[in-house]
C-alpha cells in the first residue's frame, strides 16, 4: 500500500490553493512528504509567501525534551521567524492574535500518534479556536493515525479535567486522524474557516508500517512505531515516580524503578496473561530524567499481536502490579504537570479521578473497563459524523 498524505496531495497539486496568500506553517520534524522533504522547504521551493513558522511542544526542530520551554527564534536562514507555541506559561500555548492577523492561512501539518494526551492535537485545537471568527483560514494536511483508526480505548475526558494533555472530549485512544480531530472541533461549535486535505489510500485498519510511508520521529521520545503502539498506556507512568524509560533507547517500552524486582513483575504481568503482548524482565539505566544514572529493574513490553493488544489497559495493569510489589515506595507525581498544579497528573492523563481512586484502594483493574464501555459506544456513534475514511469490517 502507498498512502499519500495531505502534504503529498498539496505537492502534487503544486500548492495551488495556497498561492498568493500570506502563509504561516505549524509543523515539526515529521512534517515531511513521501520523499522526506519538509513542508517548510517545499513551500519555499514552490514560491509560497511564508511569513511565519510555528513550533509545538519540543520545538519546530523537535529538539527539546518533554515539558521543556522552547524559545522563539527570530529568524530562519535570515528570513522567516519561528514562533514557539510551548513556552514557560499556559499563555504561550497559543499564537498571539496580532501575529496571526498578519497571515491569510495557517497550514497545519503535524503527525499524531493516536493518544489524547499527545499534545500536538491540543496545539492544533488552540490554533483553530484562535482563528475562529477571524479572517485567518486554517488548512490541515492530514496524516495517518499510526496505530490505526479502528480501535478506541479508555475513558472519555471529564468536563472538569480539560488541559494541554486533554483538549478533546475523546477516549484515551481515539482512533482519529488529525484532520478528523480538526473537524470535530468545528462540529463542537468553533466557527473557523477550515479545510482538511484528506489522504489518499489510507484505511482505518492500517498501522503506519502498512502505509509505505517513512517513519520520522514526531518527538524526541517517539523513535519508532513500536513506541507509538505502547504509548497510550505507558505514558501513564509519567504520572508517578516510576521510570517510563525516558533517557533510554526504548522510551515507553522499558518501565521500572530501582526498587522493583523485574523478574517478579514480569511473572505477575504474564500470569494473567496480557492479550497480544509478553513482558520480559530487564535492567536499564536512564541517562536523564527520572532515576538518572541509577539502575532500574522492570520490564520491557513486547507486543506480539497489536490487534489484540490494549495499551491503555496494559498501562493500568503495570501500575497496579508495580505498586503492589512495593506499595510504600510508590508515589503519584506531585509536581505541576503540563502547566497544571491543582490536579494530579494521573487524573489529567486518564481524564477522570476514578482510576486513581480505584488504584489507591487496590481495586482490581480488571473491573475498570466496564465503567467506560457505554461512553465508548456513544463516542463511536458520534465520531462517524466527522470520519473522513470509512470504517472497515473486522
Amino acid at each position: 500500500m502507498r498512502v499519500k498524505t495531505g502534504l503529498d496531495i498539496l505537492c502534487r497539486d503544486e500548492f495551488v490553493s495556497l498561492r498568493g496568500r500570506r502563509l504561516a506553517i505549524l509543523a515539526h520534524p515529521a512534517s515531511v512528504n513521501a520523499h522526506l522533504s519538509h513542508v517548510s522547504d517545499l513551500a519555499l521551493r514552490a514560491g509560497l509567501d511564508v511569513r511565519m513558522l510555528l513550533g509545538p511542544e519540543h520545538g519546530f526542530g523537535g529538539i527539546e525534551q518533554d515539558m521543556v520551554p522552547v524559545a522563539d527564534r527570530p529568524e530562519l536562514t535570515g528570513k522567516i521567524p519561528i514562533v514557539s507555541l510551548y513556552g514557560s506559561s499556559v499563555d504561550d500555548l497559543r499564537p498571539a492574535a496580532a501575529a496571526m492577523s498578519e497571515v491569510d492561512v495557517l497550514l497545519i501539518d503535524l503527525q499524531d500518534v493516536g493518544a489524547r494526551y499527545y499534545t500536538f492535537a491540543s496545539t492544533m485545537r488552540y490554533c483553530l479556536e484562535l482563528c475562529a471568527g477571524t479572517s485567518t483560514a486554517v488548512v490541515v494536511a492530514d496524516r495517518p493515525n499510526p496505530i490505526g483508526g479502528q480501535s478506541v480505548e479508555g475513558p472519555l475526558l471529564a468536563d472538569d479535567l480539560h488541559s494541554f494533555v486533554g483538549a478533546f472530549p475523546v477516549p484515551v485512544r481515539h482512533g482519529l486522524t488529525m484532520g478528523e480531530l480538526a473537524l470535530s472541533v468545528r462540529q463542537q461549535g468553533v466557527d473557523v474557516d477550515l479545510t482538511v486535505i484528506p489522504m489518499e489510500g489510507w484505511r482505518r485498519d492500517c498501522c503506519h508500517d502498512q502505509t509505505g510511508l517513512p517513519w520520522v520521529m514526531p518527538s524526541p521520545n517517539m523513535p519508532s512505531l513500536s513506541t507509538a503502539i505502547v504509548y497510550p498506556g505507558a505514558c501513564l507512568i509519567e504520572a508517578c515516580n516510576l521510570s517510563e524509560g525516558r533517557g533510554t533507547c526504548r522510551p515507553f517500552e522499558l518501565l521500572g524503578a530501582p526498587w522493583l524486582n523485574g523478574g517478579e513483575l514480569a511473572r505477575e504481568l504474564n500470569r494473567k496473561p496480557i492479550k497480544g503482548a509478553i513482558c520480559r524482565a530487564v535492567s536499564f539505566r536512564p541517562m536523564f530524567q527520572k532515576h538518572q544514572g541509577h539502575i532500574c529493574q522492570g520490564i520491557q513490553v513486547h507486543v506480539t499481536d497489536r490487534e489484540l493488544f490494549s495499551p491503555f489497559f496494559f498501562g493500568l495493569m503495570f501500575l497496579q502490579a508495580a505498586r503492589r510489589q512495593v506499595p510504600d515506595l510508590f508515589q503519584w507525581r506531585s509536581e505541576p504537570y503540563e502547566y497544571v498544579s491543582d490536579r494530579p497528573a494521573i487524573d489529567l492523563l486518564c481524564g477522570t479521578a476514578l482510576i486513581r481512586e480505584a488504584l489507591d484502594r487496590d481495586q482490581d483493574v480488571d473491573t475498570l473497563p466496564q465503567s467506560w464501555q457505554s461512553d465508548l459506544r456513544a463516542f463511536s456513534d458520534l465520531r462517524r459524523s466527522y470520519l473522513l475514511y470509512p470504517e472497515t469490517d473486522r
